[in-house]
C-alpha cells in the first residue's frame, strides 16, 4: 500500500511528507524527515499532538519577525529556529518593490517565476541560512513553514528535494499542490475583496501553476550551472549540501 505524503494536522491545510518522491537513481526520498506546512501557529491543541506524534522535533519557522507569534506551546517536545526567508532594510524592500511592479503585466505563471528569482537573488544569504537548518537539525523529523507553506516554502522544499535528487517535473507537481490544498482560505479572501482590482490581485498570488518551478530552476542552472552552484554562491558548504541530501535520503 502507498503511504500518503498528505498529513491531516488539525488546523493546517497544506502539510504534506517530502518523502516517497522518486529520485533519478531509482530510489525515492524518505518519509518522516522533512515536512512541509503552512503556518504551524494555526494548529488546534490535536493538530499540536499529531505533529508531535509524527517525530516532529525541529520547527523551522521562515516567516519574518512582524509576522510570528507565540507557538508552538512551550511545554511541547519541539525546538524552534527561526530563520526568516525573505528580511531586507527598508531601502532594499523599495527597490524590491520596484523590481516586482514591473511584472504586474505578466501572465501569471511568468510574473510568479521572475518574482520568485528576483527573491532567490536578493535574499541569497536567506536561502542558504535555511538549507543549512535543515541540514543541522539535530536528529527527528523537521517541519519548514512560513504562513501558507506557498512561496518562501515552496521554494526552499523545492530546493532540498532537487539537491536529494529528485526530477524537475516531480517537484514542480510537488510545488503545485498548494494551489488547491489552500482552496478554502482563498476562497475567503477573494469572497471578502472589497474591489475587483484586489480580487485580480488576489487571483493571481493564489495560483501555483507547476511551470513556475521549472522556470525557476531553468534560470538559476542558467546564471549558476546547476542547483548546487547557486546555493554554494549562497554560502552552503558542499558538506551542508550532503547533510542536506543525506536527510532526505537516509
Amino acid at each position: 500500500m502507498q503511504r500518503s505524503r498528505d498529513l491531516i494536522w488539525d488546523g493546517c491545510l497544506n502539510v504534506r511528507d517530502l518523502g516517497g518522491h522518486p529520485t533519478g537513481d531509482g530510489a525515492e526520498t524518505r518519509f518522516g524527515s522533512v515536512v512541509r506546512a503552512d503556518s504551524v501557529g494555526q494548529l488546534s491543541p490535536a493538530g499540536w499532538e499529531a505533529l508531535v506524534a509524527y517525530g516532529i522535533r525541529t520547527v523551522i519557522d521562515l516567516r519574518g519577525d512582524h509576522e510570528r507569534d507565540e507557538d508552538p506551546p512551550g511545554e511541547l517536545p519541539v525546538d524552534v529556529l527561526h530563520v526568516p526567508f525573505m528580511e531586507a532594510s527598508e531601502p532594499e524592500w523599495e527597490e524590491i518593490a520596484e523590481q516586482l511592479e514591473r511584472l504586474d503585466d505578466l501572465p501569471v505563471a511568468d510574473a510568479t517565476r521572475e518574482a520568485y528569482v528576483i527573491f532567490l537573488e536578493c535574499f541569497k544569504p536567506n536561502v542558504g541560512a535555511a538549507v543549512r537548518a535543515v541540514a543541522e537539525a539535530p536528529e527527528g523529523g523537521v517541519v519548514v513553514h512560513c504562513v501558507g507553506g506557498k512561496d518562501r516554502t515552496g521554494l526552499l522544499t523545492a530546493l532540498l528535494l532537487e539537491v536529494a535528487g529528485v526530477a524537475i517535473e516531480e517537484i514542480a507537481a510537488d510545488y503545485a499542490l498548494s494551489e488547491d490544498r489552500l482552496r478554502p482560505r482563498h476562497d475567503a479572501w477573494l469572497e471578502a475583496a472589497e474591489t475587483k482590482a484586489e480580487r485580480r490581485r488576489l487571483e493571481r498570488i493564489t495560483q501555483t501553476p507547476p511551470e513556475v518551478i521549472t522556470g525557476v530552476f531553468g534560470e538559476l542552472e542558467r546564471r549558476y550551472g546547476s542547483i548546487d552552484a547557486y546555493l554554494r554562491s549562497a554560502g552552503v558548504s558542499d558538506e551542508e549540501i550532503a547533510r542536506a541530501r543525506s536527510r532526505l535520503r537516509g
